[in-house]
């Protein structure tokens, strides 16, 4: 478990590790001046450690699946998942149209209690088309888990499709990020 500190520690050096500058169209068609790497922190083993071990207490009481989504998502629900002992699913964006033809890969989801996780989340877009997936294939989803909630409309996005939002971080951990 991680004291505030450490928790604060990370937030530093995220900041760090993350910031690019220049003309960025994120997912959600929003356009910054300020982009998120995410795959830095996710690069990183120590950082990813270290991160999944914060994550652990925000892990709700009952998940017995934990689903990365693709591509961000899946360091983080395979270190999440090496932690708490939860098996882990593979949630890609389209079925592949080859081998299985599979959407979700990995640990089985159907009629199993399942907590989606995601690096960044900005509007909610992909977590919430994610979950509609798992839950027409038979999965329980009524929790989404994110490294950062940029803060921008996700959170709500989310709560209006019953899924209640989980972070470790908000943009407004990151002075000066442009992620507000």
């Amino acid at each position: 478990m991680f004291s505030k500190v450490t928790t604060r520690h990370l937030a530093a050096e995220i900041q760090a590790l993350r910031r690019l500058s220049g003309n960025f169209v994120l997912r959600s068609g929003l356009e910054t001046n300020t982009y998120f790497d995410k795959y830095r922190f996710e690069a990183t083993p120590r950082l990813l450690a270290e991160l999944a071990q914060a994550m652990l207490p925000l892990i709700p009481a009952g998940v017995e699946v934990l689903a990365g989504l693709e591509l961000g998502g899946i360091p983080v629900v395979t270190m999440l998942s090496h932690y708490s002992g939860l098996p882990a699913a593979f949630l890609r964006k389209a079925a592949k149209p080859y081998g299985t033809s599979r959407l979700c890969e990995g640990a089985e989801i159907s009629a199993r209690l399942v907590l989606l996780v995601e690096d960044v989340v900005t509007t909610g877009g992909q977590v919430r088309s994610s979950a509609a997936e798992l839950r027409r294939l038979g999965a329980t989803v009524s929790h989404a888990l994110c490294v950062i909630d940029r803060e921008e409309g996700g959170a709500a996005n989310l709560a209006a499709d019953n899924i209640n939002p989980l972070s470790l971080f908000r943009g407004t951990d990151f002075p000066s990020s442009g992620l507000s």
